[in-house]
């Protein structure tokens, strides 16, 4: 069969299902967890919070080791971690005298697969011979979306017809996606997106200021993507008090979904606007979103502020990834390494906000979500120095 680099985009795409499984089923397990296996609300934080900060570890490993492994054995090791660490989860509580552990090293398996995904999925599509790369770059990242909400949905359902108490077969069949893909990434083209020695050290990627504002706009754009989608479901289920199939729905379903609208809307219509003020208005979008769904006193209008943020955080990260990569062209794997660290320890930092504030209480989900209200204001703020700080060079220079 003779494969096209149109196939490395398919493989990128099914890529980023693979990390909205990896980032999103297990959330929607966290009060079954509790349950089944008696493990305290404290250590159910851990979960989410150990991935993100695996995967931090991960980015911070990858601008060093890929260029020298190479793009395919990398992205393969990727898919077949993320399918050990799903088929893990049913399956290593079991090994372990505390199931906490079982479920934790699933967890550190498919964080790792997970941290390699978030480094090399961008860069693949970006080295990929295809126009307006902007536009690819959203489709590739509204295809996280779909699978978050294709995940939530198809969860739900089986949820409902077959009990959540069979969710271990559930876990199984999801891990055939990325066992799927690792045979799909063995034959497909791939470019490289700089030349071995062009890519710009790390060193001196840290001599831009641009580039500096740009793991500031990464790390909030995280955090606020991340805040509230680990913990809609619990937010919608224990703290507004609806049932879990209503909670899954209208909280982690909803966000997906209008996060996915967002970013194909804008890989169709991106010309037609300017990234950095497109990007200031979905920031101040997102501020109304996260002050309705932890202030506002009715539940439907919480659950509405919940999909107000996934609507405006859409074209938070593909965008701040385009913005770096035309500031520095020749940035390399280095530099999406680098973006992928500080985008993962937002996801970390906010997940982890949420959980300590809401300080092992359910019922007090709403203050954690409304602190973490903070991250869309460092975005904005991030925004406009983006904006204004070459304009500022110039006039000095001029």
């Amino acid at each position: 069969m003779n494969l096209e680099y149109r196939h490395t985009l398919y493989a990128s795409y099914i890529g980023y299902v693979t990390q909205a499984i990896l980032v999103n089923f297990a959330p929607l397990l966290f009060l079954t967890f509790q349950s089944t296996y008696n493990i305290p609300f404290s250590q159910i934080t851990i979960l989410g919070t150990v991935y993100f900060l695996l995967q931090l570890f991960v980015d911070f490993l990858a601008a060093r080791y890929v260029d020298r492994i190479g793009y395919r054995k990398c992205i393969v090791i990727a898919h077949v971690l993320s399918a050990l660490g799903l088929i893990g989860l049913p399956c290593f509580p079991a090994l372990f005298p505390d199931a906490f552990w079982g479920l934790l090293t699933a967890v550190i398996c498919y964080a790792i697969g997970g941290g390699i995904l978030e480094v090399l999925l961008s860069l693949l599509v970006e080295a990929c011979p295809t126009p307006n790369k902007p536009a690819a770059m959203s489709l590739l990242h509204s295809f996280y979306c779909w699978g978050h909400a294709f995940v939530v949905i198809l969860s739900t359902l089986f949820f409902l017809f077959f009990g959540i108490e069979h969710w271990r077969w559930l876990a199984l069949f999801w891990a055939l996606i990325p066992l799927g893909n690792t045979f799909f990434f063995t034959k497909v083209p791939i470019a490289r997106l700089t030349e071995a020695g062009q890519g710009i050290p790390i060193a001196n990627l840290f001599k831009h200021k641009l580039f500096l504002i740009s793991l500031l706009l990464m790390v909030c754009a995280g955090a606020s993507e991340q805040a509230v989608s680990q913990w809609s479901s619990a937010f919608a289920e224990a703290g507004l008090g609806v049932s879990k199939t209503i909670g899954d729905l209208m909280g982690p379903c909803l966000f997906a979904l209008l996060m996915g609208v967002s970013r194909l809307w804008y890989s169709k219509r991106n010309a037609r606007f300017r990234l950095i003020p497109a990007m200031m208005g979905s920031a101040a979008l997102c501020i109304v979103g996260y002050l309705l769904a932890s202030l506002s006193p009715w539940a439907f209008l919480n659950l509405i502020g919940c999909g107000i943020c996934g609507l405006a955080v859409g074209i938070f990260w593909p965008g701040v990834l385009s913005l770096t990569v035309k500031t520095v062209p020749l940035g390399g794997t280095a530099m999406f390494a680098c973006l992928a660290f500080a985008g993962s320890s937002g996801c970390s930092a906010g997940t982890m906000l949420v959980g300590l504030v809401a300080n092992a209480s359910a019922e007090r989900l709403p203050l954690g979500i409304l602190a973490a209200a903070v991250f869309p204001c460092l975005f904005l703020i991030g925004l406009m120095l983006y904006h204004f700080l070459p304009k500022k060079a110039a006039s000095q220079k001029a």
